[in-house]
């Protein structure tokens, strides 16, 4: 294991050079990446100085256990030789994990497209339930959400609303809630108490920078138009809303949230650009998928990936065969347990495709 983080340690020295020299730093898309992979890095070399540490610690426990002519200092190693034969399985399996290889995009921002799908207005209610269940989880993360565009429900909801989220690992974490998502509960429409299913599709697009994706606007149609909804006077008097089309593609992204049809542009056109990007991903992602078949999908709209029942209470996610009887906690925000499970299972299997050991 040391040979291979002695690689690890003499890339972090070179990339400690590299994001000092002043070439590097003008070159802000190499200068984000290197710092990026610095961080990483940074991370990794610290658990390699706690691996040569606890090696340590135990060839010099077992020299004093050996030499035996002080009964407390053998007592003391014997503890410390413990401590270190504990410690080390668990940090060799944290080192493991590390040494995956990381997609690129998982540093990144989303954009996170919620639409309400089959249930009528109950779709539209349980699409606005997915959104408050996701900005609550969100700020327990200290990420920043904010709305682009939303259609709302006659009866409550959303019959779509898309928001950004930018924090620190964002799209390593959110892509595996792409999908559609299932409920199961009485509707508050129902007057017979009858249990109703209805789903909701939820999009997680990776953020895409300028460098990333290049639009030439001569292939954008830009129109404006008045905004609907709650606003002031502002609303329905100025045309601040903002819609694009992308002429060769046909993608439509639009923003409404805010005041300034300059903002509303500029948001837009994130959109837009984070549309365009997941389509190149989405190429990249089924030349991927002939190679191999994971078990957590991180992107098919189709796939029903989660069913929430509210009668018993329980969310299960289908692609894992995990099953929670915490349906409150988890509607208030709380799905970090479901998070992890999904990264840990799809950690695993890349574990076992790159075989770094």
């Amino acid at each position: 294991m040391l040979d291979r983080l002695q690689y690890v340690k003499q890339r972090f020295d070179e990339i400690s050079d590299l994001i000092i020299q002043p070439d590097v730093i003008a070159d802000q898309k190499r200068y984000i990446q290197l710092n990026k992979e610095y961080k990483d890095l940074k991370a990794l070399v610290e658990k390699r100085d706690e691996y040569i540490v606890l090696e340590g610690n135990i060839t010099e426990a077992n020299e004093i256990i050996a030499d035996g002519s002080d009964a407390e200092m053998v007592e003391m190693a014997k503890m410390q030789l413990d401590e270190a034969k504990e410690r080390l399985p668990q940090l060799e399996e944290e080192i493991k994990f590390m040494l995956i290889p990381k997609d690129p995009e998982d540093a990144k921002n989303v954009m996170v497209e919620i639409r309400a799908g089959t249930g009528g207005d109950e779709a539209s209610i349980f699409a606005g339930d997915l959104y408050r269940m996701y900005t609550k989880y969100c700020e327990s993360k200290g990420w920043r959400t904010s709305v682009v565009d939303m259609n709302e429900g006659t009866s409550g909801g959303f019959k779509e609303i898309i928001f950004e989220v930018t924090g620190e690992d964002v799209y390593g974490t959110l892509k595996y809630e792409a999908g559609v998502h299932r409920v199961q509960r009485v509707p508050q429409t129902e007057t017979q108490g009858r249990v109703h299913t209805s789903a909701a599709t939820v999009m997680v697009l990776p953020e895409a920078e300028e460098f990333d994706v290049q639009i030439d606007m001569n292939d954008v149609r830009v129109d404006f138009f008045c905004s609907s909804g709650p606003g002031g006077q502002s609303v329905n008097t100025t045309k601040s809303a903002v819609r694009l089309t992308h002429i060769p593609t046909g993608l439509v992204a639009q923003c409404q949230d805010q005041k300034s049809q300059h903002k509303n542009k500029d948001k837009a056109l994130d959109v837009l650009r984070s549309r365009l990007y997941e389509l190149e991903l989405a190429k990249k992602e089924a030349e991927d998928a002939s190679k191999r078949t994971s078990q957590v999908s991180s992107g098919d709209r189709s796939a029903k990936i989660r069913t929430y029942n509210y009668a018993q209470g329980r969310v299960t996610d289908h692609r894992i065969g995990l099953t929670l009887y915490d349906l409150g906690n988890i509607m208030n925000g709380d799905i970090h347990k479901i998070v992890s499970e999904l990264q840990l299972v799809a950690n695993t299997e890349k574990l076992k495709e790159t075989e770094v050991f």
